[in-house]
């Protein structure tokens, strides 16, 4: 792994109703426990092959890495965090074990989503999600149905936040959409907390909307124009035999797509 400096630099509806009711309260005691430390990788990686969690998503972890990932990232336990647009879950699950039970996952999905999930097309996001939650009794997850500028988050209530395969959508819908999004992000995570951003690379010549990607240098340029730090990145995820003028759902592909990933900074000041 090369990493490299830059100076720019639950259906279950009884569940489903209890994470519902503690969500305010959730909201408003959000301040980390003070006992973060670095998580064990071998610790994580074990857990991560029980049968308690999706075979599914088992065989995306050479993949995606999600332990270097996270490693490289700076999580530790004890951590409280926020997955932007969680998706299935994939990210909320690897996260929720490796903040331990001192920790707390914020994991944010859009109620007017209606993507299927990935590898389950007779289910919903949100429902995959509900389902990982109570599989592996998630205990420190809390669902967060609304749009990510409705959250009711405290600022700087959060010690990291990841950003997963979603940036290109605010960006390709307009620079200003995703602005807003890193905007809100910097009012939601502490001073010198963390932000996490994992996206398909495109290239200038491509229709990036069409195919779901975008620019590594337009991901530079929105972090940094929202106040972030670019602390660091690197090319865990990188993968020089993607084609980039393909879609990402391109099944020739099979997800192996190159990605970039990015550390970004709070200033503490």
């Amino acid at each position: 792994m090369k990493t490299t400096s830059n100076p720019f630099c639950l259906s279950n509806i009884l569940v489903r109703l209890a994470l519902v009711c503690l969500l305010p309260i959730s909201l408003l005691s959000a301040p980390s426990t003070g006992m973060a430390q670095a998580f064990d990788p071998d610790a994580l990686t074990a857990s991560l092959r029980g049968t308690d969690r999706e075979i599914s998503d088992r065989m995306r972890d050479a993949a995606r890495k999600p332990v270097e990932v996270l490693q490289f990232l700076g999580l530790e336990q004890g951590m409280t965090v926020l997955d932007v647009y969680a998706a299935g879950g994939y990210y909320t699950f690897v996260m929720s074990r490796a903040v331990g039970s001192d920790g707390t996952v914020y994991a944010q999905n859009s109620p007017t989503a209606s993507r299927y999930d990935e590898d389950r097309s007779d289910m919903t996001q949100g429902e995959a999600l509900e389902g990982k939650i109570i599989s592996g009794k998630l205990d420190n997850v809390v669902l967060i149905d609304k749009r990510i500028s409705e959250t009711g988050l405290a600022d700087a209530s959060v010690d990291f936040i990841l950003v997963s395969q979603i940036l290109h959508d605010y960006y390709n819908r307009s620079p200003r959409a995703a602005h807003d999004l890193l905007t809100e992000l910097f009012r939601i995570v502490k001073p010198d907390g963390i932000v996490g951003i994992i996206d398909h690379t495109g290239t200038a010549e491509s229709d990036n909307n069409r195919l779901h990607r975008m620019q590594k240098s337009q991901a530079y340029e929105a972090v940094t124009r929202a106040g972030f730090i670019l602390e660091a990145e690197s090319d865990l995820l990188s993968n020089a035999n993607d084609n980039p003028r393909r879609s990402i759902f391109d099944p020739a592909l099979n997800r192996g797509t190159d990605q970039f990933l990015l550390r970004l900074r709070k200033p503490d000041a």
